[in-house]
Formats: C-alpha cells, structure tokens, sequence
C-alpha cells in the first residue's frame, strides 16, 4: 500500500543528542582526544580573559568550532558553519551546544581571533594533541619525514603592484569590481612587486614552467610509524625556505639518540646535509644526481636498509597534503598575514592529528585484543582509545 506524505505536526519532545550519535562514530574518539587536549589548556585560558564583566563563549568551542569542526567537514566558512550550527544536530553534540540554546554569530570567530593569536592558543592546542598522541604510544622517536607545499595567499594577482606605487600613480580602473589589468611586458618580482591585498603573500611556483601565484609554503614534520604530524611551520614563500622550516623542526625534536629523517630530491643539498649531521640527524632524503656537483649523499647512507624503507614510507607525507587542501579546505587560506595563516593551519594539522590518531588508537586496540590470550587482560598498559572513550563518557554524565 502507498504511504501519502503528512505536513510535520508542531509537537513537544525530548532528545537526548547523545543517543543520536552512533556508538562507533569515529567522531566520538576524535571529540574525546580533542577535549582531553583542550581540558590541559584551561590554566592559559584563565590567564586569556578577564576575571569581571560579561560571561564569553567559552575558548574551548571557539577552537573546536573554528577550523577543527570545519576541516572535518569541508565547511568552507565560518558565516556557513554558524548558519549549519542552527540545524546541524551532530555540530551541536560535538560543541556540547543544547539543543534550545542559541548559536553564535559569525563575527565571534573574527572578535575573538586576535585574543587567541595574542595568546598562540591554536599553536598550543596542536601540541597538546601531538603530546596526546604520543602518550598513547602512537608515533615513533626516531624515524621522520619532512616536506612542504604551498598554500595560496587570499589575493590576486591583479593586486600585484611596484613598491613604492601611490595610488594616485594608477590608471583610473575601467571597472572598479573587477578591473582589466595588463601585465605583458611587465617583470614581476618579489623584490619589485608586492600585494596590496596581502603584503606578506610572495609569488612562488611549484616547478619550472608552472605559473607563479601568491603563495605561503607550509612545511610539516610526519612521524613514520602511522604517518601523524609531529610539528608544522608557516611561513612566507622562498626558494629557501622549506629546508629552513625543515631545519627548525628538526632542532625541536632533536636529542642524544641519532634520529633519521626523509625527504624528496629538494632536500638533497650540501648545507641542509651537513644541518642535518651537525644535529645527530641522519638524512635519508632522495638523491638529486642533476644538481650541479651531483647528491650530496654517498653510499655510506643509502646503501643502508633503513634509507630504502625510508624512501618507501615518506610518500605517506603526500597523504597529509591530500587531506589538508581537500578535505580540510586549506589549498588556499581564508586570513591575510602569515600569523593569521599560521592560526589556520596550526587548526587543520590538529584537526588531521585527531582523525589519523583517532584511527591509529582503534587499530591498536584491536591488534592489542587479537594478541592477548582469552580470558587474560589487556597487555598494553598504556592509554587506550577505549579508556579514552570511557572517561569522556563519565565526565559528561549528569550527576544523579
């Protein structure tokens, strides 16, 4: 028999936004391991505002809302997400937002920006999650791999003017919306030129005979075990400038135990080697035999087995890229200035972290159970997804 469609009936009822989300949701261990990382943070968002006046949205939802729930999702906008917040019950769950309460306004985010950028709260939250990762035994300590890419600027190349231009010097536009510009036989540069958009983007281009656009160049440091970011730099683009941030990474994490790192044909340079030497690393990054002078390695380290199973791993490094312009809505930024940037992208890495830790922890859980014994206890004695799970459960469980 055929059922007729009837108008939705005005009506009072209860629900319990818990229940709506299914018990093996990945995004309840990604909820648990970002508040765990966010509960650590409480002391520096004390010392964030004021102990009078009116009551803020509190930090910990600004953070979670801005960018980490949006990279998760592909929101494109925080206008957008604050509109989806109205009527989206699962943002609602993860932001512990009731159901009758009212959302934020889009300006939130932009008014609160700079007390978090003063405080560097997305830098710290990103390092909590990483902590948080390696507390669960989910990354390794001694083999890395290290790329960058570029991330386009949030202007055009039409705001590409000479330095010290007035603009009383410029052509009246014949279409001040969109206007014509002409650049043929104009040499652009990035020692001539600059955005009036973003004066801090730089013209880069990812290889001979591609296009130069206005970008920034994000570097990140992958762990080779289950390929999680260990630590990010944003900066402005330069031919130099990936195997600078590499370097700063790696003086980070550097210590008495000699540590390896991978990395593509760009790395393949006499000062980022011998760096890399200076600093008990050993790189095993590809070898660039068209450089003039040939690779700066020799057969001392890739005749090695462990430089093989380094150049096979750090592909894994291309994943993280993948996810961060597609998934997380970062192959061009949202925010003029490389601190704005620098604030978004240190958001998307957490958001990433979560989800590949999230993952990383189930395995591990599962491969822990099929290797222990029936009827014995669980032989990993350190912090589980499962006891993650459990203790958010009984922090958020009403009070009888």
């Amino acid at each position: 028999m055929r059922g007729y469609e009837r108008p939705q009936s005005t009506m009072l009822t209860l629900v319990n936004p818990e229940q709506r989300v299914p018990v093996n949701h990945p995004i309840r261990l990604i909820k648990a391991l970002a508040e765990v990382a966010l509960k650590e943070l409480s002391l520096r968002f004390e010392q964030m505002y004021s102990e009078v006046g009116r009551p803020s949205i509190p930090p910990e939802r600004l953070l979670k809302a801005s960018r980490l729930m949006m990279a998760l999702y592909t929101v494109r906008s925080e206008r957008m997400f604050c509109e989806q917040l109205g009527y989206n019950l699962l943002f609602r769950w993860f932001l512990d937002l009731n159901w009758d309460e009212p959302g934020f306004d889009h300006s939130t985010f932009s008014r609160n920006r700079a007390r978090l950028l003063e405080h560097d709260a997305a830098g710290e939250f990103f390092r909590t999650v990483v902590a948080e990762a390696r507390e669960l035994k989910l990354t390794s300590d001694e083999h890395f791999t290290i790329d960058g890419t570029l991330i386009e600027a949030w202007a055009s190349l039409k705001s590409l003017r000479p330095k010290g231009e007035k603009p009383s010097d410029r052509t009246p536009p014949d279409d001040p919306g969109n206007p014509s510009v002409d650049f043929h036989g104009e040499r652009r540069q990035n020692a001539t030129h600059q955005s009036t958009t973003d004066p801090e983007a730089r013209l880069a281009k990812k290889g001979a005979g591609k296009e130069a656009r206005l970008c920034y160049t994000e570097s990140v440091l992958m762990e080779n075990r289950n390929g999680i970011i260990i630590d990010l730099r944003m900066g402005q683009a330069s031919g130099r400038a990936e195997c600078e941030q590499g370097l700063e990474m790696l003086q980070e994490i550097r210590g008495p135990r000699r540590i390896t790192v991978a990395g593509d044909k760009g790395y393949d340079t006499a000062a980022f080697v011998a760096s890399c030497r200076a600093l008990n690393v050993t790189p095993h990054v590809a070898q660039n035999e068209r450089r003039p002078g040939g690779s700066a390695l020799d057969l001392r380290t890739t005749s090695r087995p462990g430089y093989a199973v380094s150049q096979r791993v750090r592909k894994r490094v291309e994943e993280i890229f993948g996810w961060i312009k597609t998934v997380g809505n970062f192959r061009r930024t949202r925010y003029r200035g490389v601190e704005r940037t620098r604030f978004a992208a240190y958001l998307v890495g957490a958001a990433y972290t979560t989800s590949s830790g999230s993952q990383s922890s189930v395995l591990a859980d599962e491969s822990s159970r099929q290797r222990a014994a029936p009827g014995t206890a669980n032989p990993v004695t350190t912090r589980s997804a499962t006891s993650i799970l459990t203790s958010s459960r009984d922090q958020t469980k009403p009070s009888s």
